[in-house]
């Protein structure tokens, strides 16, 4: 933002802090989880200031009481030392690019943004400006900045994150059902025959619905259970039938497997004449779909996709449950269309424990949907190219019209941005400079733009660093609503805490906006007269009726009172749909459920002699996102310590790589550098990293000297030409050892009230290497770990400094230098204990220091052993290695040592090892992986 635009602006001292609530004994009050899509019930237990400690809802219907390992600690990330140096507390904006941000008031920055809004869209049109939001806001904050983008100022440049994610979901809906509804319940997963898994790691990216599924199994042995996945996950693992399919293949799958029910008279014909159409178009095409061609296209045994199609179709009731392995994909909507085929040829739709289960990502994704969140689509499910739809919501609103040219959806309008066709982007509630893909492109889309507003309750994010202003809003805990979970569930929920600093609650930031500027626009009354999130809500709830998600019989009172709900609840009802269309009746102009010819296509960027890897991207079990909020929690990290991207035995043996080493991971787009890990869940020719690491935790010099970002600046910005949902989930790369000889390594315990400043301040040092991460550790202390390499060992200065931030100066600190051979250590010792330990150059002592300091041993024992040159353990020493269940710390060391006196059945071995350690009696999370040790140590055991 050039200085020109702020030359009006006049810098008014800011309002003071709201003060905070006096303490009051501890209450509790009902919430959801603001992580996934399950729509988990929680109850917070506060004192009027901060959150003290929270568990699951028993009464909420989605959980039952049980909450995953990020859930469990939501209190963590609220701690209040956390959020006074994470929190965005009062307004800012800069008045040029070169300068930092500076505090200004409320009044100041409404004002600027909204003369510049006006100036913008009187001169350059409503089209030159755009927001993009997010799935983490409530159905409220959804609903007031769509009729913001739409109502007032007529453009459909309002997109959201959920594009990222379930975009490919709601096409899919639409094209053969009708309507962007999710037909199946949760109470589905305990009266199915067979459950299909694909595209989806249920186990770590929806636990609580896995949680479900294996109480499914247990009170019924018949229940069958087929994966479908690149990788042999937990989920996976635990399959009766495990599908390997290679990256992209579903669409030429589920073909396959509607060609051999076809084949073996497993559809059902009666059905398809009563209740759909177009099958015959499908019908033909799949003909060509054989076994043999099918297994060849998805590299899997021929005899396993006639056994998958079989249990499918023979099945009474088979249950389909898939996320982002089939949406974030250039031919997502395809994928999702070809399964709905293969529900609605077999009848496995309509009825209990049956039909196409969409498990969404983000806890109001299915929210945002329903008020219209995508620049393609209208409040409840209307279309934009209807002009119908768009009457009936110009008048519902009291506008002439509603623009009827699609906006610009998430990677387009980016793009718009970066070519100036946009001017003004406005984030909100997300964090697209680490989401997005292509992330070079992101980044200079918005150094490009004339103003970045990003709305945001974390300061920390990457995006922010980009704000010209920045807008702080309220956040999990202070806010409340109402959010909509996958299986069309609204949760009504209410404040615990009041407001931090001077932050807004998003939908109040809109609204004020709004008011001011139809003030500035010369519009003679007010279409925003919204006092609270009920008033809004019911304003929805009128544009439901009559509609597919009608809920004009729902209300905050009935929430409230009885709980949440399923849509549809029309007036009148008393209660809402379990499942949808077991009437056999569609929302389409025929009624009749419609056939999508799909014709497979492979994948966007195939794999060739240049880039010969398929790299696929996915969720780590413990953190969410882009770890805003669990990347605050350090015990969080114990399961996934660091970023790395994972290959197969194989690859590394045909590579000369050993786990630690470092790699370029290089696509089209872009080059970072990760550590290896070795993954038995992966096949040759394939590598995965978890889609959370960002530049916030890796980063480096790059190539350019400009910085590297993280996963997405290898991932593909191509998308679907239905859904516009971009190709995240694969990239066609290339590996290639990356020889640094000097390495550097600082560890140490941190003062809570200093960690994230500490985090903050170390980011920019990570691009000052040829590769670097900074992550946490710890669990009742709480530690900063930073890593670095480069081919040269001239950062002495530089070393010094973050030595320095670690507080590994002065007397206290034991010191060893080699100066010939390049290595250094230095040790803070404070009560007889290490504090902090920095390493250069040969740091392979790495590992026995850090679980040394962990373990807040005594060190008057080791003696000089701390600073001699060898670099192994002392004989005492025995590693924990790394920890499994996170609720109770147990580690896989603790684990094995157990297991290995248990011969006997899995599932008695289980029972003995939760008895004895208690892993995997609380959030569940760990369970298959307990599993996969036990199965391991009777490989052992057989063996001998």
């Amino acid at each position: 933002m050039s200085a020109s635009l702020l030359t009006a602006v006049r810098l008014e001292p800011a309002a003071s802090a709201a003060v905070s609530a006096v303490a009051s004994p501890p209450t509790e009050t009902k919430a959801t989880c603001c992580y996934c899509g399950v729509g988990c019930g929680v109850l917070i237990q506060s004192d009027g200031e901060k959150v003290i400690a929270v568990r699951g809802d028993p009464d909420h219907p989605a959980n039952f009481g049980r909450l995953c390992t990020k859930g469990s600690t939501l209190h963590l990330m609220a701690r209040p030392a956390l959020q006074q140096q994470s929190r965005a507390l009062y307004p800012e904006m800069r008045l040029a690019r070169s300068d930092e941000r500076e505090r200004t008031s409320w009044a100041t920055t409404m004002d600027f943004i909204v003369n510049k809004f006006a100036a913008t869209i009187r001169d350059q049109g409503p089209d030159s400006v755009g927001f993009y939001l997010s799935g983490q806001l409530l159905t409220e904050d959804y609903y007031v900045f769509n009729k913001l983008a739409k109502g007032l100022i007529g453009t459909n440049n309002v997109d959201t994150n959920s594009r990222l994610c379930m975009s490919s979901a709601v096409a899919g809906y639409k094209q053969t059902l009708g309507a962007d509804a999710p037909p199946p319940c949760y109470e589905d997963i305990d009266q199915a025959e067979v459950i299909f898994i694909v595209g989806s790691n249920t186990a770590y990216a929806h636990p609580i619905l896995y949680r479900r599924i294996e109480d499914a199994r247990k009170a019924n042995p018949q229940l069958k259970i087929i994966v479908a996945d690149p990788r042999r996950t937990d989920t996976a693992r635990e399959a009766d039938l495990f599908l390997p399919i290679l990256p992209g293949t579903d669409v030429a799958l589920f073909n396959g497997m509607l060609h051999i029910c076809l084949w073996e008279d497993l559809v059902d014909l009666d059905y398809i004449a009563a209740h759909t159409e177009d099958f015959a178009e499908l019908k033909q095409t799949v003909r060509e779909y054989t076994p043999k061609f099918v297994a060849d296209i998805c590299g899997i045994k021929e005899e396993d996709l006639m056994q998958a199609a079989r249990m499918f179709g023979k099945s009474t009731a088979t249950l389909s449950m898939y996320c982002q392995g089939l949406n974030q994909s250039s031919s997502g909507t395809a994928k999702n269309a070809a399964l709905i085929n293969l529900h609605l040829a077999t009848h496995q739709i309509g009825k209990p424990g049956a039909g196409p289960f969409s498990l969404t990502g983000q806890p109001n994704a299915m929210g945002g949907r329903e008020v219209g969140g995508l620049a393609t689509m209208l409040s409840a499910h209307r279309d934009l190219a209807n002009p119908q739809h768009r009457a009936e919501i110009a008048k519902l609103w009291g506008v002439a019209d509603v623009p009827a040219t699609p906006g610009k959806s998430a990677v387009e309008m980016f793009e718009a941005v970066r070519t100036g066709e946009i001017k003004i982007i406005w984030i909100v509630c997300t964090n697209p400079a680490q989401s997005m893909p292509e992330q070079a492109m992101i980044r200079e889309a918005l150094r490009n733009a004339e103003l970045v507003i990003v709305q945001e309750a974390y300061k920390t994010t990457a995006s922010c660093d980009y704000a010209d202003v920045l807008l702080p809003a309220s956040t999990w805990s202070e806010k409340e609503g109402t959010v909509t979970n996958s299986e069309r569930r609204i949760t009504r929920f209410k404040s615990v805490l009041p407001k931090l600093g001077e932050s807004r609650h998003d939908w109040e930031i809109a609204v004020d906006f709004a008011r001011r500027l139809e003030g500035a626009l010369g519009k003679q009354s007010s279409i925003f007269p919204f006092e609270s999130t009920e008033e809004i809500w019911n304003e929805h709830r009128e544009s439901t009726r009559g509609r597919d998600l009608d809920i004009t019989g729902l209300s905050f009172k009935l929430l409230e009172e009885q709980g949440p709900q399923q849509w549809p609840f029309p007036e009148g009802a008393t209660t809402g749909r379990k499942r949808l269309y077991e009437d056999g009746i569609f929302p389409t102009l025929s009624g009749r459920a419609k056939f999508v010819n799909t014709v497979y296509q492979p994948v966007a960027e195939p794999v060739d002699a240049r880039y010969p890897f398929h790299l696929t991207t996915g969720r780590l079990r413990d953190q969410w996102h882009g770890m805003s909020r669990t990347g605050t929690v350090a015990q969080l990290f114990s399961h996934a310590s660091e970023p790395s991207v994972v290959l197969s035995k194989i690859d590394m043996e045909r590579r000369l790589l050993n786990v630690g080493d470092l790699v370029h991971v290089t696509s089209k787009r872009g080059s970072q550098i990760f550590p290896v890990a070795l993954g038995d869940d992966m096949r040759a020719g394939q590598a995965f990293i978890g889609m959370h690491w960002g530049e916030e935790y890796v980063s480096g010099r790059g190539r350019d000297e400009g910085g590297t970002y993280g996963v997405n600046a290898l991932t593909s910005p191509a998308f679907d030409p239905s859904s516009r949902q971009p190709e995240l989930k694969h990239a066609a790369v290339k590996i290639l050892k990356a020889e640094f000889p000097w390495r550097f390594i600082v560890f140490g315990w941190i003062e809570e009230a200093k960690l994230l400043d500490l985090q903050a301040a170390l980011r920019p040092m990570m691009r000052k290497f040829a590769y670097a991460s900074c992550t946490l550790f710890g669990r009742d202390k709480v530690g900063v770990l930073f890593r670095a390499a480069d081919d040269y060992a001239a950062h002495s200065a530089l070393t010094a400094e973050i030595e320095q931030k670690f507080s590994i100066a002065g007397a206290q600190v034991l010191r060893y230098d080699d100066s010939k051979r390049g290595n250094s250590r230095r040790i803070l010792i404070v009560d007889g204990k290490l504090q902090a330990v920095s390493l250069a150059g040969d740091i392979s002592a790495e590992g026995w220091l850090k679980e040394y300091l962990e373990s807040e041993q005594p060190v008057a024992a080791l003696g000089r052993l701390l600073l001699m040159p060898s670099n192994k353990p002392p004989q005492h020493f025995k590693s924990r290695g790394r920890i499994v269940c996170n609720c109770f710390n147990v580690s896989e060391t603790e684990i094995n040592d157990v297991v290995i006196t248990m011969p006997g059945n899995a599932d008695a071995s289980l029972g003995a090892l939760q008895q004895k350690l208690k892993c995997g009696t609380n959030c569940g999370s760990c369970v298959p992986e307990l599993k996969k040790i036990i199965l391991l140590q009777d490989v052992v055991r057989s063996a001998a």
